[in-house]
């Protein structure tokens, strides 16, 4: 799944305003990689994409309660390692035919940071540059809400090249989720092992201290990786592998298609 969004998409400034100041632009993120490239917004793209797990892998994990299966596990670790080179192998070949592009979450400027209102953040959010160019919507448990569900990886890069945005063929950033929709749906919260969602949404540190704790350790004795994940929130639900039917019905009476 690919989709792309202007670099002067208003979006972009309002996760300042709502994730926090040190969210990038696509504009600031580009000009700290090329500081002597004259490029105005408007003139950059941000290209996304979504890399869907497969049937066995989601049946894998659907079929665990507390542990990531092995399957899941080893997508989130070597799966990430073939998205960085994805971003790397985009980068590359945009400068082959002279648009220079950056991949955010490769960049020494990337980082950790603390949002006032999320907790745990960072200077350039994967889900949210899907969101802008039109890829999905956020659940209640923060994954983001695809065609093709939201068991997958995200990445991005910003191009020095002005390609027409995708349309978003939604409303709101909600707009997928059965439980923003009619409240209908808690399947992610009872599927998290830890309590880490709720109607209150996904707390981020019980989320943490499970998958990147608890179940890093597991992975290590278990799989031999050095790697950590859970993933039970994104499988066994009803937008693990598509948009839930009633939502896409009500974006459509909303006139977002």
């Amino acid at each position: 799944m690919l989709g792309f969004s202007s670099g002067a998409d208003p979006i972009y400034e309002s996760y300042k305003e709502h994730v926090g100041q040190f969210h990038f632009t696509p504009a600031e993120i580009f000009h700290l990689a090329f500081p002597t490239t004259p490029a105005a917004p408007d003139e950059l793209t941000v290209i996304s994409w979504v890399l869907p797990q497969r049937t066995k892998t989601r049946k894998d994990n659907r079929d665990q309660d507390f542990y990531p299966a092995d399957r899941w596990v080893r997508t989130r670790y070597f799966g990430e390692d073939f998205n960085v080179a994805l971003r790397k192998h985009v980068v590359e070949q945009l400068a082959i035919l002279g648009v220079p592009a950056v991949a955010p979450q490769l960049s020494p400027h990337w980082q950790w940071e603390t949002s006032p209102a999320y907790g745990f953040a960072s200077r350039w959010s994967e889900r949210h540059a899907a969101h802008a160019g039109g890829l999905g919507t956020f659940g209640l448990c923060d994954g983001l809400i695809t065609a093709k569900g939201k068991a997958h990886r995200a990445g991005s890069v910003v191009a020095g090249v002005a390609i027409t945005p995708t349309l978003r063929p939604y409303q709101n950033h909600r707009a997928y989720c059965l439980y923003f929709y009619d409240g209908s749906c808690m399947a992610c919260a009872k599927r998290c092992p830890v309590g880490a969602v709720t109607e209150s949404g996904h707390d981020k540190v019980k989320c943490w201290d499970h998958a990147g704790g608890t179940c890093a350790r597991y992975v290590e004795e278990r799989f031999g990786i050095k790697g950590y994940g859970c993933g039970l929130c994104q499988t066994g639900v009803p937008c693990e592998s598509r948009i839930p039917s009633k939502t896409v019905t009500a974006a459509k009476d909303e006139g977002a298609f």
